[in-house]
Order: C-alpha cells, then sequence, then structure tokens
C-alpha cells in the first residue's frame, strides 16, 4: 500500500514537472521600474526567469540603502484579501531586507547619503489547497527533502526591483518570477498564498544578489541587527511544523508583522 501510494505521488509528479509546471518567462513592461532599458535574461538560473541589469560603477558608489516597502502592483486575477497581501508584501520586504544587510549597510529612513531600493510585487498564483493536503499524505511516505506536488496545484510569485543611486539615477534592476516545482523543496501549504510567501526567500537572493555590486563580498550581520523589526531570521517553530507536517504554514515561517511606519521608542 505504502509503495503504491509513493510510486503513484513520484510518478504524477514527474509528469507534471515534464509538462507545463515550468516557470513562466518573464517580460519587461509592467511599468513598475522607472527604466528598463538594457534588461537581459540571465541563463545561468535554472528555476525562476529573470532580466537584469546592472552598472557596476554606479551600483560600487552605493553602500547605503533605504528599502521603500514592497507593494503589489498591477495584480488584480486572482483577487487577493488585504491580509493575503500584507502577508506576502511583508515577507518580501524582510526577506529582501535580511539579505541586503548582508551587501549594504541599511537605512532607517531615507536620506540624501542613501540609495533606495524599491521592491513591487508583480505576480501572485495561489496554491491549490486541496492539492497540498494531498501532497503531504503522499510526501508522509516519501523520505527526505524533495517533496512531490499534484500538477497544477502549485503556486508562484513574480516581482520586479531595482536600486536607486543617491541621485535617483537607476543602477540596477531586476525583473523575476518563479512558481513551486511540481518535483522539488518547496512544501504544499494549506494557505492558498503558501507557495507565494515561501518564494520571498530565494526572491530576496536574488534581488539582493542583481542589485550589488558583482566583486562586492557578504557581510556579516550588523549587530544589532538593521532588520530586527521583521522579527528573527529563522523561524525555528515554522522550520518543527514543516518537518513534523509535511506542510509550510505562512503563520509559523513568518517574521514578526509590524507595520514598517511603526515609530521606534522614544520617537513617540
Amino acid at each position: 500500500m505504502v509503495r503504491g501510494i509513493t510510486r503513484l505521488a513520484v510518478t504524477a509528479g514527474l509528469s507534471g514537472a515534464l509538462g507545463a509546471c515550468a516557470t513562466a518567462e518573464v517580460k519587461p513592461g509592467s511599468g513598475f521600474l522607472s527604466s528598463y532599458d538594457g534588461l537581459e535574461p540571465r541563463t545561468d538560473v535554472v528555476r525562476a526567469s529573470v532580466l537584469q541589469r546592472r552598472d557596476e560603477v554606479l551600483t560600487t558608489s552605493v553602500d547605503r540603502v533605504w528599502l521603500a516597502p514592497a507593494e503589489v502592483f498591477g495584480v488584480t486575477d486572482p483577487i487577493l484579501s488585504e491580509e493575503e497581501r500584507r502577508a506576502v508584501l511583508y515577507e518580501v520586504d524582510r526577506q529582501v531586507c535580511y539579505e541586503l544587510s548582508e551587501r549594504f549597510e541599511i537605512a532607517e529612513q531615507p536620506g540624501p547619503q542613501a540609495g533606495t531600493v524599491r521592491v513591487g510585487v508583480t505576480h501572485i498564483r495561489p496554491n491549490n489547497q486541496a492539492g497540498s493536503a494531498a501532497a503531504a499524505v503522499a510526501n508522509f511516505f516519501i523520505p527526505g527533502p524533495i517533496k512531490v506536488r499534484a500538477p497544477g496545484g502549485t503556486g508562484g510569485l513574480g516581482a520586479e526591483a531595482e536600486l536607486l543611486a543617491p541621485d535617483g539615477r537607476q543602477a540596477a534592476a531586476i525583473v523575476w518570477r518563479r512558481d513551486a516545482m511540481v518535483v522539488g523543496t518547496d512544501k504544499p501549504s494549506l494557505s492558498r498564498i503558501g507557495d507565494a510567501h515561501q518564494l520571498a526567500e530565494p526572491l530576496g537572493d536574488m534581488v539582493a544578489e542583481a542589485l550589488a555590486p558583482s566583486d562586492r563580498k557578504a557581510r556579516s550581520i550588523p549587530d544589532p541587527d538593521p532588520c530586527q523589526r521583521f522579527g528573527p531570521r529563522v523561524r525555528v517553530a515554522g522550520f518543527v511544523a514543516g518537518f513534523a507536517t509535511g506542510l509550510y504554514d505562512p503563520a509559523l515561517s513568518g517574521g514578526r508583522e509590524t507595520p514598517r511606519d511603526e515609530p521606534k521608542d522614544g520617537d513617540q
């Protein structure tokens, strides 16, 4: 019985993986970026679709950045609740801040000496909750980190981001999209934004890599952590729950949901 369930799950997953479940190719032009000139496709990325440009001289001149709050831009279908939008945006802010802090000094507010990083979420595809539940049951019998998802039931995330120099010139830009894999490490989720939420982590990696100078080495995490308002960098509760249930829970895996413009102690 166990072998039959496992074989069925793997067969279904591989069939979907070989079918129409690959990440769709991104195209520039949503209107979020200040410029789309010079964007070129990256051919060294396997699971995501990426367009990117970077002015090495200009990015090297930027060492301090302010992260503008991420926003949903141009997403009209499907209709998401305000709570779902906030959850995705907050996790995007969290992951992008963490990764940028290893390459730039993070400013608490805009300033004449700081560059600006803007991120717009331009695509959110909810995952199928029923399919995720079935996948969790099937994956219980499959050891290891590789998960098998129901074909057609995976979600996705797409975004555009840019680094503006202190004088307003665009120093670097990226257009990114990735859909959860039918066979891979993306966990199923009972939340319909589960895939978009967990894909914020690879988005943060790619945004920081694209916007930082290519020769800038990763820095140690500053103390105090400039991203601490988003909560801990590692959520042990989410890791434990995911290991026990095989499901991704945004509420346990995300950071602390505190408004970006919340005044600091003593500023009121």
